[in-house]
């Protein structure tokens, strides 16, 4: 397996394939690489170099008890980036993969990042507080912390309902994708599962958004009922000096599976922008 050892000893896992110009795929929590099957087969067909890594404590790479929260994460990928040398290339994170890529293109990416995509993605900020008063409440959050410590088992199979619409009425429910969810899910740490939703119910995002002026694609389901459209994309698309927002009717947070020919379309068309 194809790893690199990062500067605290953890090893971090990652798929490399092609030619071309490089696009970097960042997973939401508690997944992995292989979340991205469906956009690293379409771009690598496309002629495409694709990348995709495990965030540490999951999938592959170490399951590390510390570093679990976005600074970390970041430059995490910054040393990916380095060691394979990826220039000219385009970021697309998934829900708190999004906040890892504008965390990324903030703190490290000049130079090295041409474009950035957030689907479903979790910033400007998720929790409640009094800068973001109309945010999910911290109760949300802690319910999602003990069901993981406690009972993840059963717990990641029960979120794919929400979390990729099947519990909406007329949904149809591919046991093959919730069963792919758990196996992504139970290959990585508990600790750093818990520690990560922290990290990405968190972590302020906004003068990440702020400072970046590369062309951002905003990608988010109206329907999301993990990451709220309200509470993130409408906020983000506002913050951004070079931004672009498309919004889905009826789609859940988990499109980029779900609905993969619709966002691969319009991923493609902005990559070729």
């Amino acid at each position: 397996m194809s790893k690199i050892t990062v500067k605290d000893g953890t090893e971090i896992f990652y798929k490399d394939w092609g030619t071309g110009q490089p696009l970097v795929f960042h997973h939401g929590w508690p997944l992995s690489a292989d979340d991205w099957d469906a956009q690293m087969f379409f771009f690598l067909e496309q002629g495409y170099r694709v990348v995709a890594h495990d965030r540490r404590g999951h999938g592959r790479s170490s399951q590390t008890a510390t570093g679990n929260e976005m600074d970390t994460y970041a430059a995490d990928v910054a040393e990916l980036v380095e060691a394979l040398d990826l220039k000219d290339a385009i970021h697309i994170g998934h829900s708190t993969g999004g906040g890892e890529v504008i965390h990324y293109a903030a703190k490290y990416g000049k130079g090295r990042i041409a474009k950035a995509v957030l689907i479903s993605a979790v910033p400007p900020i998720m929790v409640q507080n009094e800068s973001n008063p109309d945010g999910v409440p911290l109760a949300v959050f802690d319910d999602i912390r003990e069901n993981t410590a406690t009972n993840r088992n059963q717990f990641y199979q029960d979120i794919t309902f929400p979390f990729y619409g099947y519990n909406r009425e007329g949904a149809k429910v591919s046991k093959g994708i919730q069963d792919n969810w758990w196996r992504q899910g139970m290959m990585g740490g508990i600790k750093a599962h818990y520690d990560c939703v922290k990290a990405f119910s968190e972590t302020d995002f906004r003068e990440d958004l702020q400072s970046v002026d590369i062309p951002v694609l905003v990608m988010h389901g109206e329907d999301d009922q993990i990451v709220p459209f309200a509470n993130s994309a409408l906020k983000s698309i506002k913050l951004l000096k070079n931004g672009k927002l498309i919004s889905y009717p009826g789609f859940p947070h988990g499109m980029p599976t779900t609905e993969a020919a619709t966002i691969n379309k319009d991923l493609l068309a902005f990559i070729k922008e």
